[in-house]
């Protein structure tokens, strides 16, 4: 329940008065639904959107699959001048703000005005048209490139075009923070909240599937043949996906100003870099190991709370196995229950986290841990409690939603049923 006498208190770390923070919408562009309702229900059913690539030809590149969307139809949700404006991955982001601010209920022009912001991640952006751009330019030079395409192109025009499209006037901002983007978005959104600068903020993270991130991954030989087997002995890679997730976080005060539906509360989360490796996580997993920390501290709890962990899970060998360390130096002893989305999403990049998270929301909701599909032989080195297969129920007041990157970006975000985390008190710096 929501109550005015919550509706701040001071930030651990810096002393300042903080908020409580509250998810009261999604929005959905994936591989195995569009909309929060299809993505559930796929979600929960174990069910693949991992499918042959039709968008370029991989018939030289030895890889042929991934978590592709097929059925987004860009003018089913966009008018005409927006479709012509923009990008396929800019799309999928408006798209899905405008899915996300139906299901928060919030009227036509009531995210207008400077206390509205949008803060989006991706790892690559408008990848699709940077590669227009340079064949044309390869091809012809510079009047082979249509004045046209440069307007679409930059990955600071994802939340410019959601913000114009709903009247956001507050800060409006990219995260390319490669494949943990979705969770850094989030987390920047809460804080601009707590720190008093917005009221309701947009966020989440778009990707799409272009060819020369696809190739690069299958040259980085980080690429399995068909399937993504996180945590499995005999994994062999990820497969790449595409997709939106877009929430809508709102202040307590906000939320109850308007008699809010609330879906869940963002807790603390954790960031930090390794470092250690343009493409490895380090060895002892020490970033990803501080990150799950801070997260469950600086949402006033104890490992002991945890009841899942959604995963990066990307089933590469070095991934999995650091993910395992983690868990098995924040819990010890306890097996709290795992799993991967990517197992049926591909790795959707800078999205990941993003529609992770509204996964995530799905656990917190219904009970229902959604499987890490594929998993058919435990990896001694991977001793954690996978829900294998099958969706299990099961205790879900709290969860987290981890995240790695290449350079080794670490962010962890705890997401919790309302009501669960610990009261707001005053705390000194």
């Amino acid at each position: 329940m929501l109550r005015r006498s919550d509706a701040g208190y001071k930030h651990p770390q810096q002393g300042a008065h903080r908020v409580r923070v509250f998810i009261t919408g999604v929005g959905v562009i994936s591989s195995i639904g569009l909309g929060k309702d299809a993505f559930w229900k796929a979600l929960a059913e174990g069910k693949s959107g991992i499918s042959p690539v039709e968008a370029f030809d991989t018939s030289n590149l030895g890889r042929s699959n991934a978590g592709e969307v097929k059925a987004f139809h860009p003018r089913d949700h966009l008018s005409a001048a927006e479709v012509r404006r923009m990008g396929r991955c800019s799309q999928m982001a408006l798209a899905a703000a405008r899915m996300a601010i139906t299901d928060a209920a919030l009227p036509e022009g009531a995210l207008s005005g400077p206390r509205a912001s949008v803060v989006l991640g991706t790892t690559m952006g408008e990848a699709g048209v940077l590669e227009d751009l340079d064949h044309a330019w390869i091809a012809k030079g510079l009047p082979g490139v249509r004045r046209a395409w440069i307007p679409k192109y930059g990955s600071t025009l994802l939340p410019i075009h959601v913000a114009r499209a709903i009247g956001a006037e507050g800060s409006v901002l990219t995260l390319p923070a490669a494949c943990a983007a979705g969770n850094y978005a989030i987390g920047l959104a809460c804080d601009l909240i707590r720190a008093g600068k917005a009221d309701v903020i947009v966020t989440g993270a778009a990707e799409m599937l272009q060819e020369l991130q696809y190739s690069g991954f299958v040259r980085l030989a980080a690429m399995a043949p068909t399937k993504c087997q996180p945590f499995d002995l005999n994994r062999q890679g990820l497969i790449l996906g595409e997709g939106a997730g877009i929430l809508v976080v709102e202040s307590e005060a906000h939320a109850v100003r308007r008699n809010a539906r609330v879906l869940a509360e963002v807790g603390g989360h954790g960031m930090t870099c390794d470092a250690y490796h343009i493409t490895r996580p380090h060895p002892e997993a020490a970033g990803s190991i501080g990150a799950m920390r801070q997260a469950i501290e600086r949402s006033g709890l104890q490992p002991d709370a945890v009841d899942f962990v959604n995963a990066h899970g990307t089933g590469t060998k070095h991934n999995d196995a650091a993910e395992s360390k983690v868990m098995r130096d924040v819990f010890g002893d306890r097996k709290v229950p795992i799993s991967s989305m990517k197992s049926m999403l591909g790795h959707c990049m800078g999205a990941a986290s993003a529609l992770e998270a509204i996964g995530c929301l799905m656990t917190l909701e219904t009970g229902i841990y959604p499987p890490t599909i594929g998993y058919e032989t435990p990896d001694p080195e991977c001793d954690v409690d996978v829900v294998a297969n099958e969706a299990r129920k099961g205790k879900a007041d709290i969860v987290l939603n981890n995240s790695l990157a290449f350079g080794g970006y670490n962010s962890v975000t705890c997401l919790a049923r309302p009501g669960k985390l610990p009261a707001p008190k005053e705390t000194t710096a």
